[in-house]
C-alpha cells in the first residue's frame, strides 16, 4: 500500500512537474513570436531591401522550430539530470563522505571542458544558422523565378549554385554536431553513433576507476549492500554527469537561435503612435495639390542622396508623366510620398506635412499601381476590398470599370473564386486591372502609377490610360514610366535628373527647346516614334486648350 501511494504521488507529481513546463515554454514561445512578429510588420521597408528574404524566413522557421521543439525538451532533461545529480551525491556522500571528493573533481573538471566547448561552440551554431539563410534565399528565389529559369534553360546554373549553398551549410551542421559530440552522447543511444564522446568517456572510465579503487582498498570498513549501492550510483552519476553536461551544452547553443529571433524585438517601427502625429480632417485631401519643399532622401546603403534639394508643385486634378534615366530618382520621388524612407525637407498634401499624419492614415489616402501587381491569395473580393468596406455592387462596378466583369463571371465562383499567392492564375494584364479596379474602388485623390504599364501590352496599356481618364479626372495621377507615349498626353510632364527637377511643363512646351532634355529623350526612341510622340503632345495640348476656352465661355 505504501508503495502504491508512493508510486501514486511520483507519477502525480512528474505529470503536474512535465505539463507546468511545456506550458511555461509554449507561452513564451508564443509571447517572443508575437513580439518579434509586430516588430517586423510595423519596421521600415529599408529594412526589407536590405535584408535578405531567405535570412528572415530563417528566423521564423528554423530558428523558431528550435525555440518551440527542441529547447524546451533539452532545458527539461537539463533540469531533471540536475536534480538526479544533487540527489546521487548526496546518496554516495552519506555512504561514504570521501567519495564525494571524486564526484567535485569529477564534475569540476567536466565544467571546464564545457567551458571550453562552448567558446567555439555558439560561434558554430551562429555560423550555421548564417549559411542556412543562403539556402532559404535561393529556394525562394528560384521557386518564384522557375518560368523564367526554364524559358533561358539554366536550370545546370542554378542547381550548381543551390549544390554550393547546400554544400556550405552541411560543412557548418556537420562541423556543428561534431563539436557537440566531443562533450558524449547518452548511453542509450551507444549504438545510434559513431562519436560517444571520447573526452567524456574517459573522464567517466577515470572517475569510475577511482571510485572502483577506492571500494577495494576500504573494503573492511563498508558492508556489501552499501559498496554496491554507492558502486552503482556511481555508474548512474557518471553517465548523468556526461549527459547532463552534453545538455547543458546543447541548451546553450540553442539559445542562439533565441538570440537570433531576438535581434528583430529591436527593429525601430516606422512611426510611433504618439499625440505629436494627428489625423487629417475627413475630407482629407480635396484637391490633390503635392508640394515638395527641399525634399532629399537618401538610402541607407548609398552614399549619395537619390533626391537632393527637390522643389516642385504639383496642381491637384493634374495628371503628371515622370520621366529620366535610371537612377535620376523617379521611384524615390514615390518613396519620399509614401515614406518608406526617412526624408528631408518638408512634402505638403492640401497644405499638410505629411510627416505629421500617420503612416497608415496617410496611405489610406494614396493609391499606387507598382510595375509588379501586388494580388493577395485570397478570393477576388479580398483582393478588391481587404477590409471589406464596399458593398458587392460597388465591387462588380470597379471590375466593370477596367473590363474585367465578364472575367470574373466566368470564374467558378465569381467574386469567391481564390487567387493563388501572387495572382499565378491571371495572366500580367489581369493582374494590373485588378489592382487598378482596386484604386477605382478607393476613389483617392492621389493616384501613383510607378511603371505600371511596362509589362503589359500596348491593348491593356491602352485600356489602362482610358479608365484613368475616366474615374481619376478629378484626381492628381502621378505616371512614372520609360515609355513616353504613355506621358505623352500629361497635362505636366516632370524631368529628373540625380535626384533634380531639371525640367518641368506641358509635353509640347518642353519639345519646342531642341537644346531641352526631354526633347532628347523623345530623339533616342528614333525619328518615325519621335514624330509620333510630337504629334500626340501637340494634338492633346491643343484638345486641353479647346476644352479650357468651351469651359471659360461656358
Amino acid at each position: 500500500m505504501v508503495y502504491s501511494v508512493l508510486m501514486a504521488v511520483i507519477f502525480i507529481t512528474q505529470l503536474v512537474r512535465s505539463g507546468t513546463w511545456f506550458f511555461m515554454c509554449v507561452r513564451a514561445s508564443v509571447n517572443l513570436h508575437n513580439r518579434v512578429f509586430g516588430r517586423l510588420m510595423r519596421t521600415s521597408i529599408a529594412f526589407f531591401e536590405t535584408k535578405p528574404i531567405g535570412r528572415i524566413l530563417n528566423r521564423f522557421t528554423k530558428d523558431m522550430g528550435v525555440v518551440d521543439e527542441q529547447l524546451p525538451t533539452v532545458s527539461y532533461e537539463l533540469n531533471q539530470i540536475f536534480a538526479q545529480i544533487i540527489g546521487s551525491v548526496i546518496v554516495v556522500s552519506i555512504v561514504n563522505p570521501y567519495l564525494i571528493i571524486a564526484s567535485i573533481f569529477l564534475i569540476a573538471i567536466i565544467l571546464v571542458i564545457r567551458w571550453l566547448y562552448l567558446k567555439t561552440g555558439r560561434d558554430i551554431k551562429r555560423f550555421e544558422g548564417i549559411a542556412r539563410s543562403p539556402l532559404y534565399d535561393h529556394m525562394t528565389t528560384t521557386l518564384s523565378g522557375l518560368p523564367t529559369i526554364r524559358a533561358f534553360k539554366v536550370q545546370d546554373l542554378f542547381l550548381r549554385q543551390y549544390y554550393r549553398h547546400q554544400n556550405d551549410h552541411t560543412s557548418a551542421y556537420f562541423m556543428c554536431i561534431s563539436a557537440s559530440r566531443v562533450l558524449g552522447d547518452h548511453p542509450k543511444r551507444f549504438r545510434r553513433t559513431f562519436a560517444y564522446g571520447v573526452t567524456m568517456d574517459w573522464l567517466c572510465v577515470s572517475y569510475l576507476f577511482c571510485v572502483t579503487l577506492f571500494l577495494m582498498v576500504y573494503h573492511k570498513d563498508l558492508e556489501s549492500g552499501s559498496a554496491g549501492l554507492a558502486f552503482t550510483l556511481a555508474m548512474g552519476l557518471a553517465g548523468m554527469a556526461q549527459w547532463g553536461v552534453r545538455q547543458s551544452a546543447e541548451c546553450e547553443t540553442q539559445m542562439v537561435s533565441v538570440e537570433r529571433i531576438v535581434e528583430y524585438s529591436g527593429l525601430e517601427p516606422e512611426t510611433e503612435l504618439t499625440d505629436s502625429l494627428q489625423s487629417p480632417p475627413r475630407e482629407w485631401p480635396q484637391t490633390g495639390r503635392i508640394e515638395f519643399v527641399d525634399v532629399s532622401l537618401r538610402y541607407p546603403n548609398r552614399p549619395e542622396p537619390t533626391l537632393n534639394g527637390l522643389n516642385m508643385v504639383f496642381t491637384g486634378g493634374q495628371r503628371v508623366g515622370v520621366v529620366g534615366r535610371t537612377g535620376a530618382g523617379k521611384s524615390s520621388l514615390v518613396a519620399a510620398l509614401f515614406r518608406l524612407h526617412p526624408t528631408g525637407g518638408r512634402i505638403l498634401i492640401d497644405g499638410v506635412d505629411h510627416r505629421t499624419v500617420l503612416v497608415g492614415e496617410l496611405r489610406r489616402q494614396l493609391s499606387v499601381a507598382p510595375q509588379e501587381a501586388i494580388v493577395f491569395g485570397g478570393s477576388v473580393r479580398h483582393n478588391l476590398d481587404p477590409f471589406d468596406e464596399h458593398r458587392e455592387d460597388r465591387l462588380w462596378e470597379a471590375l466593370e470599370a477596367v473590363q474585367l466583369r465578364q472575367a470574373v463571371l466566368e470564374m467558378p465562383a465569381q467574386l469567391g473564386h481564390e487567387l493563388t499567392d501572387g495572382g499565378a492564375n491571371l495572366s500580367v494584364g489581369q493582374r494590373q486591372l485588378l489592382c487598378l479596379a482596386r484604386a477605382i474602388l478607393r476613389r483617392s485623390r492621389i493616384l501613383v502609377l510607378d511603371e505600371a504599364t511596362a509589362s503589359v501590352d500596348p491593348e491593356t496599356d491602352a485600356l489602362i490610360q482610358r479608365a484613368i481618364g475616366r474615374h481619376f479626372a478629378a484626381a492628381t495621377v502621378l505616371t512614372i514610366a520609360h515609355r513616353l507615349h504613355t506621358v505623352i498626353d500629361s497635362d505636366q510632364v516632370l524631368v529628373m535628373d540625380a535626384g533634380r527637377a531639371v525640367e518641368y511643363g506641358p509635353p509640347h512646351e518642353l519639345l519646342a527647346s531642341s537644346e531641352g532634355v526631354f526633347y532628347g529623350l523623345v530623339a533616342q526612341t528614333g525619328r518615325q516614334m519621335a514624330g509620333e510622340l510630337c504629334r500626340a503632345a501637340k494634338q492633346a495640348y491643343d484638345e486641353r486648350r479647346s476644352a479650357s476656352g468651351d469651359h471659360r465661355l461656358d
